[in-house]
């Protein structure tokens, strides 16, 4: 059987076509406008984001794709080695990961992202990636143990010995993170890791086993990221959580653009979103700390500007990525 179309005359198909851009140029549209996103934030938070981008941004639907940043890659690399990647734009957990995608010439640079109230270490000189949130690094302490920890040092106490537990560079991407911009540091560096193997220190698995191991009184300190004993402690849970006199490492949930993006139009406009005053906001609503200077930080945060952030150059965190983990696993195993 012909199609409806295939008795028309050529004037008579050309009419047709210009009018089914008219009145379908809705579809055709959201159809072009289509944004792949590959994250690792949690599927609750990924999904909140992508809603309100898409209700800021109706003309845009967002298909994207969740796991966590190790197996994220893993999974994109795959892509790149088969010629067909396909995120538009990524959103993960830290700057080292960014770094290496940089190296490797896979990002775009957004040069007119508007970087307004975000302090120039928070995204690429060259602006292929930009931070969108601080998760934070800090000390957890059992609120029955003997002291609270103020300074990364008191770790290495007497009254600390056999009670810290941290989790492994080899697990976690922010300890990983968290031991390259200590080991940085020249009031730290691997001094400060071996007095916390000489102490005793347990570093094994990630940031979950330590609260559970510090709320359930296993050990009485610990090493780990903000948000979880900041929002258990809200709960009633036994656990207190500092931010160090000397500062706090941090990864930052970068978003980036791929250089191969189907559509980067869209991809910007994910970006310009993710570094708004609204989509700050969003971040903060969600237990974060925000990366924008002046937006209000959740329940149970200092503000922003009372938060020390200790120096973090993520090329050389790169660079140096497998010896950190070598030298790690000599001191604590694993």
């Amino acid at each position: 059987m012909q199609s409806p179309t295939s008795c028309l005359s050529p004037a008579a198909l050309l009419a047709a076509a210009v009018l089914s851009i008219g009145v379908f140029g809705g579809s055709a549209t959201a159809q072009d406008s289509k944004l792949v996103l590959y994250t690792s934030q949690p599927n609750q938070d990924a999904q909140q984001t992508v809603d309100a981008f898409e209700k800021a941004h109706p003309g845009i639907a967002v298909e994207w794709v969740r796991d966590g940043t190790t197996k994220m890659m893993a999974k994109l690399q795959a892509e790149f080695a088969a010629g067909n990647p396909q995120p538009d734009v990524l959103l993960i957990a830290d700057s080292v990961t960014m770094e290496g995608l940089k190296r490797d010439n896979r990002l775009m640079a957004y040069g007119d992202a508007d970087t307004s109230g975000f302090d120039e270490s928070l995204y690429d000189a060259d602006k292929t990636y930009f931070s969108t949130k601080l998760i934070t690094t800090g000390l957890v302490n059992n609120t029955r143990a003997a002291m609270t920890p103020t300074s990364w040092h008191d770790l290495t106490s007497p009254d600390a010995k056999g009670q810290v537990t941290m989790p492994s560079p080899l697990t976690s991407g922010a300890a990983l993170v968290h031991l390259a911009t200590l080991t940085q540091n020249p009031d730290f560096g691997w001094d400060y890791y071996e007095k916390l193997a000489k102490n005793e220190a347990l570093a094994s698995g990630g940031n979950g086993g330590v609260l559970k191991s510090v709320a359930g009184g296993e050990k009485a300190y610990g090493v780990i990221v903000d948000f979880l004993p900041i929002r258990e402690a809200q709960k009633g849970a036994p656990v207190n959580f500092t931010f160090p006199e000397e500062g706090v490492s941090a990864v930052t949930e970068p978003v980036a653009i791929l250089s191969g993006a189907k559509n980067p139009d869209a991809a910007k406009a994910f970006v310009d979103f993710l570094l708004s005053e609204e989509g700050q906001t969003l971040a903060s609503s969600q237990g974060y700390l925000p990366a924008r200077d002046g937006i209000a930080a959740p329940e149970g945060f200092p503000q922003r500007d009372e938060i020390k952030l200790m120096a973090f150059d993520p090329a050389k965190a790169l660079a140096d990525e497998e010896a950190n983990k070598k030298r790690f696993s000599e001191l604590f195993g694993g």
